[in-house]
């Protein structure tokens, strides 16, 4: 167990953690030249293309240090995205140190303070690394001053390295064997593994990534998911090199994985404890955490006779992403289908897209929002995670929105644009420091409802993308949040019903009555799209109608002929528009995504 090290690497987004987990794994030689391509951990498509790291990879490296021995590095590449943390805190769960890079272009920004203190909260050895240090616009001196003002760290603590070159690799794998403390565990008690990962394979069920604080695991042992109370026999146990290598047992200290033919996705869990059924350990492991969905979304087949496939998809979906969480719910407009909460926008957009390429799902997704509590007169405390659920505002006594504080580090430039986007948001300025002289740090209270759309994207344009923004909840405050419904020809549209705050919602209702405008084909009879609040109309945007020209036939000749046609075509509109439905398209499902475009 002395020679393990299990590390892993940690840094805000594009800081360049993928690419130096390529050159650790080619300087060790633990993939050939042959396999060796850019970001080899990520193995889903849409990692490659959007250049993110969605998902924790874990693969085991054997290194030869300068004092003669060989070690084994369990390395966890995490995510850098503050939609993904959930996935950073799950790594550090299984590791005893990390990596927190820096770019040396950039210096500290928020979600690097944001990892950090996931990692100290976890008890682990720090090694900060600057990163990029070859790049044109490296700040290597400011930026190693504002690592040594975070953490307090001397100046030769911290490593020089450039993930693109190699250069400094040689250095951090050292620092690696001597700063990271090995695993503690006694091998010779009753088997204790810590569950961080599972993913779904077609042919072999379910695959279950851990790592053993006490004992071993062997093939064929019969082991137990605690919080299941559930036993399976150990078919393949091993190790995760770039694919799984099967080993006959995995030793106290390392990350490995088990198959066992588990078909059903709900007997496994994320942060359960895995023990031997004939000889458990007395107790469950601590300490992790449960996730908090940010923002909620319905989710809808395109085809109700769908339903029970996608139920299928998503059970296997949430299995590799377990921040995912997800409940049934009906709607009139979209039959059957979930309510869903995801951690952010993105990590919803990444759902969608993991459900039409990996399961072939072509979904519906309703307009987005976060989870409100109203209070009814008679005192019942009432969670609204969807505008079907609220209640009827005659019987409410108030209502809760969730606040966040949200930290944003810029360029002093760009202070009153940020202040104008955040206080246009109804953000609070709790407080403004200056980090270094070309460093500024904004502190602001915001509710969750407004940075859930478009708040990332226009921070980043506002700042030239060099804003960094990180955010946490801070508990619920009385707010005057109105349910706004869409009515087309006086029937509501449930999946477009939103909740919003009253000042927002005249605005709001008349974009999207416009949108809709464009969205919606036109009919035989004229289509009212209506905002309404309760009874009262907001906006409104008119559909004409498409007319047949009945007088085309009448050459001169009396005019109460035409009359006659024409009333006649007025009749069959009127009763065409009682008896006519109109069709939504998709399209105006996601364009309620888009209004500020």
């Amino acid at each position: 167990m002395k020679n393990i090290r299990n590390f892993s690497i940690i840094a805000h987004i594009d800081h360049g953690k993928s690419t130096l987990a390529d050159r650790l794994l080619q300087n060790t030689h633990t993939i050939s030249d042959r396999d060796m391509k850019e970001q080899v951990l990520d193995d889903m498509d849409l990692e490659r293309e959007k250049g993110i790291t969605i998902k924790s990879h874990a693969i085991q490296i054997n290194y030869m240090a300068n004092d003669g021995m060989e070690y084994t590095l369990n390395l966890i590449d995490t995510p850098g995205h503050v939609d993904f943390s959930y996935e950073v805190s799950r790594a550090l769960a299984a590791c005893e140190g990390a990596l927190l890079l820096v770019d040396a272009t950039q210096g500290i920004q928020a979600q690097t303070i944001s990892n950090l203190y996931l990692a100290i909260d976890n008890n682990l050895e720090i090694i900060p690394v600057i990163n990029k240090i070859d790049m044109d616009g490296a700040m290597i001196e400011e930026v190693r001053d504002q690592i040594i003002e975070l953490i307090g760290c001397k100046p030769q603590d911290i490593l020089l390295a450039s993930g693109r070159t190699g250069e400094g690799v040689d250095k951090i794998l050292e620092a690696i064997v001597a700063r990271i403390p090995s695993p503690k565990g006694n091998p010779d008690t009753p088997l204790q593994a810590l569950i961080f990962d599972s993913v779904y394979n077609s042919f072999r069920g379910i695959i279950v990534y851990y790592r053993i604080l006490n004992g071993k695991i062997r093939k064929g042992d019969k082991v137990k998911f605690v919080s299941t109370g559930l036993e399976y026999e150990a078919d393949e146990v091993g190790i995760l090199k770039l694919t799984l290598t099967p080993k006959e047992e995995v030793n106290c200290g390392d990350v490995g994985y088990i198959i066992t033919g588990i078909k059903n996705a709900k007997e496994v869990r994320v942060g359960d404890t895995l023990t031997l059924a004939n000889n458990p350990h007395p107790e469950m492991i601590k300490g992790f955490v449960e996730v908090k969905p940010m923002v909620f979304a319905g989710i809808f087949p395109i085809n109700t006779d769908d339903f029970g496939e996608l139920r299928d998809c998503m059970d296997k979906l949430q299995l590799n992403d377990a921040s995912l969480t997800f409940d049934l719910e009906t709607s009139q407009a979209l039959g059957f289908g979930f309510r869903c909460g995801f951690l952010g926008m993105l990590h919803m957009e990444i759902i969608q897209e993991r459900l039409e390429r990996e399961f072939n799902q072509t979904v519906i997704t309703t307009v987005p929002n976060v989870s409100f509590i109203a209070y009814a007169t008679n005192g019942q405390k009432i969670t609204v995670n969807n505008p079907t659920e609220m209640p009827d505002p005659v019987r409410i006594d108030r209502i809760e929105e969730p606040f966040i504080k949200a930290q944003i580090i810029s360029k002093p430039e760009y202070i009153g644009n940020i202040m104008t986007l955040c206080l246009g948001k109804r953000g609070i300025l709790i407080n403004q420091s200056y980090l270094t002289t070309t460093r500024v740090e904004l502190v602001f209270e915001m509710p969750l409802t407004e940075i859930v759309f478009d708040f990332y994207d226009r921070l980043k344009s506002q700042t030239r993308g060099y804003a960094s923004f990180d955010y946490h909840p801070i508990g619920y405050r009385e707010s005057d949040i109105v349910k706004m419904d869409i009515l087309l020809n006086g029937d509501k549209v449930d999946a477009l019903s939103a909740l919003i705050h009253r000042s927002r919602s005249q605005e709001f209702g008349r974009k999207l009555c416009e949108k809709l405008k464009e969205l919606v084909p036109r009919q035989q009879f004229q289509i009212a799209i209506q905002a309404a609040i309760g009874a009262k109309v907001i906006a409104r945007e008119t559909i004409s109608a498409m007319r047949k020209d009945v007088t085309a036939k009448c050459y001169g000749g009396d005019i109460s002929r035409k009359r006659k046609l024409l009333e006649k075509q007025k009749e069959g509109k009127k009763r065409m528009r009682q008896i006519g439905n109109v069709e939504v398209p998709q399209e105006a499902f996601l364009a309620v995504l888009k209004l500020d475009e």
